[in-house]
């Protein structure tokens, strides 16, 4: 596969120069990945997910990623309620239910002074959250690759940095930081994550909890060494020491990744072998974790589910709401336009019908800066301040040129009334602790162009639905 990519990438580049508006002008030849090459990528680099479990009293499987519409009835607000019965699921019941674990991804592709970079978003479902008391938990990771080629880990390739949320802050890392550790293999290069489980906090102290991440800071040939032996199932993690591992996650698009870990996908024929069954405080042997495949879908598919023209009152409420200028339309896999080019309002309340006040009063993806690059990147864990504050809706948050986001797009106007669809900021990994200030760059002009070497794939559906 990846020698036809390479095949594809010298098929696409071009001669003719342009001068791309970012950061600075130069002279490059424009040139964009294909359809194949963007899902390879967002392969590449998937992460490799250890999580902790709290299964015992009858809770088996509920620390598994899923999909949104694992009970296949076409409705998220039901997902929390029906989660709960995910135990039975276990036991031989529900077997219409497709688990299907899956992170909802994007690639964002700029070009700056003739040098392709990308922007990996995986977002990481898991249906309920807090002890089955809120749904829809949003977690996500954020990669940022440079000196692209069009060929996975080519030569000159490099991860800049990583970043994790950790429950309302953003956690940010260079990969020259030590706490950067990834899986490599023939088929891809993993960044190595810790999950929680979904247990609440226990109070009066702050602990690990509600499906947080961290990064797993262990190193790889530790791992490797271990993960067929009866040593402890554990990793180190930022800000914190030893975590049990009870599952591990990796990236069905990478067969070494697989074939290393024996990982299978969940279906309710081996759902039984593949639930955990223990305690968040109990251990287990590596030997003995539980090893699942996940997917990849797209934020673009979750997109149209909060359109104000669509049917948008099954999934979602009113009383939160977001809007977008869109210039071009979000498509499916096959390019059919799913929501219209215009301003458009897009209702992001979470709806839960198992509660009387029908919300947990959590919001889609669309009222999250992260979904622009927005948020205000942080150092320490275990500070959980809620600090994004960086104020780029507002166009009060600038860029390392003294930008807003009305400056790069030219249109001031959208500060504090709406997003414009192109908006996008990227780190460089270095932390700013100035209000309102961020290390990195206000993407500027039409830099998602074809013609400028850009594609903005938050809005572009790549992969199979798998109906």
């Amino acid at each position: 596969m990846l020698a036809g990519l390479r095949g594809l990438l010298a098929a696409l580049l071009v001669t003719t120069a342009v001068t791309w508006p970012g950061a600075g002008s130069a002279a490059a030849a424009p040139w964009t990945l294909t359809t194949a090459q963007r899902q390879a990528y967002l392969y590449y680099y998937a992460p490799l997910i250890f999580k902790r479990g709290d299964e015992n009293n009858s809770q088996e499987g509920t620390d598994w990623l899923s999909n949104y519409d694992f009970d296949r009835d076409g409705n998220f607000a039901d997902n929390r309620v029906n989660w709960r019965n995910v135990n039975q699921y276990v036991a031989g019941a529900n077997t219409h239910w497709r688990i299907r674990p899956t992170l909802y991804t994007a690639l964002i592709e700029y070009t700056e002074n003739g040098v392709k970079n990308l922007v990996l978003l995986y977002h990481v479902y898991n249906a309920a959250d807090k002890d089955f008391g809120d749904i829809h938990d949003w977690e996500r990771i954020e990669i940022v690759v440079r000196g692209v080629t069009g060929t996975p880990g080519g030569a000159g390739e490099n991860v800049a940095y990583a970043t994790l949320t950790h429950h309302k802050d953003h956690v940010m890392r260079r990969t020259t930081d030590s706490t950067v550790k990834f899986m490599p293999t023939a088929t891809g290069r993993h960044l190595l994550v810790w999950q929680a489980d979904g247990s609440n906090v226990d109070p009066p102290s702050i602990n690990t909890h509600g499906h947080e991440l961290r990064f797993a800071t262990t190193a790889w040939s530790t791992i490797a060494a271990n993960l067929n032996g009866t040593g402890r199932a554990e990793v180190d993690i930022n800000n914190g020491s030893e975590k049990n591992v009870h599952y591990v996650f990796a990236p069905e698009g990478s067969p070494a990744a697989v074939s290393t870990w024996g990982a299978q996908p969940i279906t309710s024929a081996n759902a039984p072998a593949l639930a955990s069954r223990l305690d968040n405080g109990t251990s287990t042997s590596w030997q003995q974790v539980k090893r699942a495949t996940y997917e990849l879908q797209d934020l673009a598919d979750v997109i149209p589910t909060h359109w104000q023209y669509g049917n948008w009152s099954t999934h979602w409420l009113s009383s939160l709401s977001s809007d977008v200028l869109l210039e071009s339309p979000v498509t499916n896999e096959a390019g059919q336009a799913e929501v219209a080019t215009g301003l458009q309002r897009f209702y992001t309340a979470s709806r839960d019908n198992g509660k009387s006040s029908l919300t947990d009063g959590r919001e889609g993806i669309l009222s999250k800066s992260w979904f622009y690059g927005a948020y205000s990147g942080e150092e320490n864990a275990d500070d959980i301040s809620g600090s994004d504050d960086f104020g780029g809706y507002e166009g009060v948050g600038l860029d390392s040129y003294g930008r807003s986001r009305g400056a790069a797009s030219g249109d001031y106007a959208s500060h504090n009334a709406y997003w414009r669809q192109h908006d996008f900021f990227v780190h460089t990994g270095v932390v700013d602790t100035s209000d309102h200030r961020e290390a990195g760059t206000w993407l500027t002009g039409e830099w998602y162009a074809a013609a400028n070497g850009g594609f903005d794939g938050r809005w572009v559906q790549l992969f199979d639905d798998r109906p």
